[in-house]
């Protein structure tokens, strides 16, 4: 399930970055079938917010896999390569002839940690982690996105029955909705925020930036040939009868020398019904965003 905690992101700088360009969130598809909306609320007490986003499983869906476990969005796979720890705030891997981020949340800081430890002390840079991917679409499609790795854990603290056992190199199990998104000239999986009753109780309780931040979806650029169904592709024209993307549960290889993933094999069959999900809005980005350049144009006044 994809991480909880705030990662502590390092800037990733593209191959071929123009001074005025910085990374923005993309627009996504709206859809409302089967999401929750949760709005701000106000009181007059003072509320005491927890210091991190709750630790939850997903609420149990109506489709299932190949064992007839229950749906749930996911993006988590293994990677191999080569460790750097370049100073105090950046930590790269190579995979191949490639460098990527690798970074962690709050949660894992412990894994993290352990594993530099472990680097130090047995003098091996080559390590196999279990990770998440974390994609960074730009405006121009003309722009390649940035990929990098959030750290869940390494091998050797991995148990028998774990993600790291049942997954090769490079490969990664992918959950969530086939779609186009404006951003990507290839279709993507959408691997949005699982509901569960916590989160809502957190989302309510925290400002909109963290709560914006908080629902952030990760898009998963993906080829997959001979697809059994078309990826969605929003029409901002077209009405509500124009469907919605389909929920695919499926197997892929990560490609360095590409900078993307593609297809290798279908965990369960394509469904019309997604899991429950929560997601950031429309009208809560956009005021997000009115709010921050308010700001900007306040801080350039008195400068």
């Amino acid at each position: 399930m994809p991480s909880q905690n705030k990662p502590t992101f390092v800037k990733l700088k593209p191959r071929n970055p123009k001074p005025s360009e910085s990374p923005k969130p993309e627009p996504t598809t709206e859809i409302t079938t089967e999401t929750t909306e949760v709005t701000e609320t106000t009181s007059s007490t003072e509320t005491t917010l927890p210091t991190a986003p709750p630790n939850t499983s997903p609420a149990t869906p109506t489709n299932t896999t190949k064992n007839n476990s229950p749906a749930f969005f996911q993006a988590i796979g293994v990677i191999s390569g080569e460790i750097d720890f370049v100073d105090d705030r950046q930590t790269t891997i190579t995979i191949g002839n490639e460098k990527y981020q690798l970074f962690y949340a709050k949660s894992t800081r412990k894994a993290f940690n352990a594993l530099k430890k472990e680097i130090v002390t047995t003098g091996k840079p080559q390590q196999r982690l279990v990770v998440y991917p974390k994609v960074i679409h730009f405006p121009q499609k003309d722009q390649p996105h940035l990929i990098g790795f959030q750290l869940v854990r390494f091998s050797k603290i991995e148990s028998q029955n774990s993600i790291s056992k049942n997954l090769k190199d490079n490969e990664f199990q992918l959950r969530g909705l086939w779609q186009f998104i404006q951003v990507c000239r290839i279709p993507c999986i959408s691997v949005m925020k699982n509901f569960s009753k916590e989160r809502v109780d957190y989302i309510k309780k925290v400002d909109l930036a963290q709560k914006v931040r908080f629902l952030k979806s990760s898009h998963i650029p993906i080829s997959w040939k001979d697809a059994p169904i078309k990826a969605f592709r929003f029409n901002p024209k077209a009405g509500k009868e124009q469907g919605h993307p389909a929920f695919v549960q499926i197997k892929a290889k990560f490609l360095p020398h590409r900078n993307t993933f593609t297809f290798l094999e279908q965990l369960a069959p394509p469904s019309e019904n997604a899991p429950r999900f929560l997601k950031a809005f429309k009208k809560d980005k956009t005021k997000l965003q009115k709010r921050k350049s308010s700001q900007e144009d306040t801080k350039n006044q008195h400068e």
